[in-house]
């Protein structure tokens, strides 16, 4: 009997098709729903078949699409034949494929006895389970579950990039197919699944989803954890605390690390979850996270030890807990941390704008507002009006129309004072971590710079300290996924870069607490991937990544449409002077963020571009870059930007790094100290991003220079007054910048000496 199978998932990333430019035919009935979609969906898989007939497709993918396709699966032993090929394909394409073939079994079962789809579902689940060990369960429950909502969503957003065509290419009916099915997959399982994974876990797990842990101060900070109910003796437990309420995501995590032997378990911020309180993000939360981890190691079921990891918030929470150093906490892994006063809602004393709706998503309900987070049209709209209507910073809530009270709490601390210390490690604070820290971090990460920070300060208070980093082109979200991004804003990563965020977590949660053997990648302190070398490099410290620092002065000599970026030091004094119009908002200056990676083009109508002579030889930048502006200007302060880039030998540029920051603070965050007009004032930056990056024969290093007067931050008048109470009043006479040539910029280097023939 011939089986057709309405849903299947195509994995666009595992196939690889040759006939990229090769365009489809599109049928109309696509965009009906019903039976005339269904049959041209099925359709459209077997014409994708076609078009790969010759190309050798793993066997995963060849069995999703034969699943999706018209023609379906001819028998049984068509099924088996598949199964068995698929069976020796990768891990992880095996675990997604397991919510199909139990659907088979389940469809075939319904139509040839009595049973009821629900039934046969679930008879089909649970024989199934029975067989899996606790690992295998957890990873197979995550190929379950999908949120409907999103996968309605997804599909109707996919389809609809297509009406009015006639036409669809390789790629995008790849796309099409796959949320189509996805959709179809989670229509199916959504009535029971809830209820088979909740049977599935009781059986294995002792679990408790409403836990309450009370502080000393009296406050209940809510919890969940799962613990294997086979182990007799007590064990270690590991822990997440995030102020991102995502129930199903939340258990799938601490599931899994029930599976692997520990108590896996969760937390939430203050007023989050089933917590009866008042939701507060960041103030409370060292306290808030000892208070669960001396609860945890107090149960006779833990052994009294606890370890930690997590990103963004959760990274965050981590070093806010290593501030108070609970005697259980035995290991931290933060991923992409957040470092509150250091890395958000400011850069380097210059508050942004891009962490303005993160209070709404987190504050305006017990797990998270979507709809208002996810009004994409509203927030890229607002940057746009606050910066056309020339008011205050402090007054962007009001071009909104709605009242931003965090937003409005920390524009109260603009330099780095009692307010943010309190929250994180805090110079001697760091001196009594002594547990081992593992960092992962992305070179394009908008936070990276706390992780960097989070590292020297460790080392700077701590000598003895372990604190391992690892690092290479990832952004915020890629630096904490399972799979990265093959291309990230239009960079190919180096094959090698690749690597599992959550499976080299328990890796060191392994070696800690069970004396495994550290994760392969960590051979030293400082692990980092060379972009364009396909290589990992490792070295002991973040000063030992190079071997040289390279000198480049921002001379006034012009060559071209570019100044000179000269490793000799100018004989004479001279300057490049700029002028900027605060009350301009036809313009914008400082186009500084790494977006594309690859061919962005420095705006060149603003600023200064300083180019340096051509590398003879390849050379390696690794590193943080540093140096000193020195500048005289009108004013009493100014916000300004120092961005570096690789320009290859073919033209294109790469975006290596970049600084923004306020020149008020530049000795001292703590402190503003405001420049007297007329002077020349030195002002050194050293708190920039890490970079990793094989340049090659031919490859110059350029530099652009420029105020910073945008819509994405604040806007610096320089009249000295608290920058978020300026506006376009301000303006008045333009600002004028004398630009010295003793300025320069210092590039940690590693040179590569080659013999060419």
């Amino acid at each position: 009997m011939k089986v057709y199978f309405i849903f299947a998932f195509l994995f666009f990333n595992i196939i690889n098709f040759e006939a990229r430019s090769h365009e489809l035919k599109l049928k109309s009935d696509i965009f009906y729903g019903g039976k005339p979609q269904k049959a041209a969906m099925e359709a459209l898989a077997e014409r994708l078949l076609k078009v790969n007939k010759t190309h050798k497709l793993d066997a995963t993918s060849y069995f999703i699409l034969k699943l999706a396709s018209k023609s379906g699966l001819e028998s049984k032993a068509d099924i088996q034949s598949l199964v068995e090929k698929a069976s020796t394909d990768t891990n992880d394409n095996k675990t997604k494929l397991v919510p199909y073939l139990l659907a088979i079994k389940a469809l075939k079962k319904n139509a040839d006895t009595n049973l009821s789809l629900a039934k046969a579902l679930k008879m089909e689940f649970r024989t199934s389970f029975k067989t899996l060990d606790d690992l295998s369960a957890s990873k197979v429950i995550n190929s379950f579950v999908r949120d409907l909502n999103k996968s309605e969503t997804a599909y109707t957003r996919e389809l609809n990039k297509h009406k009015g065509k006639d036409f669809i290419s390789v790629d995008d009916a790849s796309e099409l197919v796959l949320v189509y099915q996805e959709y179809q997959n989670t229509l199916l399982w959504e009535p029971v699944i809830d209820t088979l994974i909740a049977e599935d876990d009781n059986a294995r797990y002792v679990i408790d989803k409403t836990l309450l842990v009370k502080t000393p101060e009296g406050a209940q900070i809510a919890a969940m954890y799962y613990r294997p109910k086979d182990k007799k003796k007590p064990i270690p437990a590991l822990l997440r605390h995030t102020i991102y309420v995502k129930p199903k995501w939340d258990i799938s995590i601490i599931r899994e690390s029930a599976a692997r032997g520990y108590i896996g378990a969760v937390s939430y911020t203050r007023g989050k979850a089933h917590s009866p309180e008042e939701i507060v993000p960041y103030l409370y939360e060292g306290r808030d996270v000892t208070a669960v981890i001396n609860w945890l190691s107090a149960q006779s079921w833990n052994d009294g030890q606890v370890g930690m990891f997590g990103g963004s918030y959760d990274g965050f929470t981590q070093w806010a807990a290593a501030k108070y150093m609970p005697e259980a906490l035995k290991t931290i892994v933060p991923y992409v941390a957040g470092s509150p006063g250091n890395s958000l809602p400011m850069e380097n004393n210059i508050f942004l704008l891009v962490n303005y709706a993160w209070p709404f998503y987190t504050t305006n309900n017990k797990t998270l507002d979507h709809v208002v987070y996810r009004d994409n049209d509203r927030w890229r709209s607002l940057n746009d009006k606050w910066y056309q209507s020339g008011r205050s910073f402090r007054e962007v809530d009001k071009v909104d129309g709605q009242p931003n009270p965090w937003f409005q709490s920390w524009l109260e601390h603009p330099s780095f004072d009692l307010y943010w210390q309190s929250q994180i490690p805090y110079k001697q604070d760091f001196a009594k971590v002594n547990i081992p820290v593992f960092s992962i971090a992305g070179y394009f990460d908008d936070g990276q710079r706390a992780s960097i920070n989070y590292m020297n300060d460790h080392y700077k208070y701590n000598p003895q300290a372990q604190h391992y980093l690892l690092i290479g082109p990832y952004d915020h979200f890629g630096a904490q996924r399972a799979t990265k991004k093959a291309i990230l804003r239009d960079y190919t990563i180096d094959p090698i870069a690749h690597f599992d965020t959550l499976e080299i977590t328990y890796q060191w949660m392994d070696h800690i607490f069970r004396g495994a053997n550290k994760p392969a990648l960590l051979k030293d302190r400082v692990n980092y991937q060379v972009m364009g070398s396909n290589k990992w490099k490792h070295a002991p410290s973040l000063k030992k990544v190079s071997n040289e620092e390279l000198t480049l002065y921002l001379s006034e000599v012009k060559e071209g449409n570019k100044y000179v970026l000269s490793q000799k030091k100018p004989s004479k004094p001279a300057y490049l002077t700029q002028r900027v119009d605060y009350a301009d908002r036809t313009t914008i200056n400082n186009d500084y963020y790494p977006y594309p990676i690859v061919d962005k083009k420095p705006e060149m109508t603003t600023g200064y571009v300083f180019m340096s002579e051509p590398f003879e030889q390849p050379i390696e930048v690794s590193g943080t870059f540093f140096g000193k502006i020195d500048a005289t200007i009108n004013k009493r302060d100014m916000d300004f930007g120092v961005t570096l880039y690789e320009v290859m030998p073919d033209g294109r540029l790469f975006h290596l790094s970049y600084y923004l920051g306020r020149a008020s603070y530049a000795k001292d965050m703590t402190k503003r100290i405001l420049l007297e007009s007329g002077k020349v004032e030195t002002l050194p930056f050293t708190r920039t991003g890490m970079t990793s990056r094989m340049l090659s024969r031919g490859s110059r290093l350029l530099v652009t220079l420029d105020i910073n007067k945008n819509a994405y931050a604040q806007i610096n008048y320089g009249t000295g007054k608290n920058v978020s109470d300026e506006n376009i009043s301000d303006a008045k006479e333009p600002l004028k910048v004398y630009w010295h040539n003793s300025s320069y910029i210092k590039v940690p280097i590693v040179r590569w000496i080659v013999h060419y023939i």
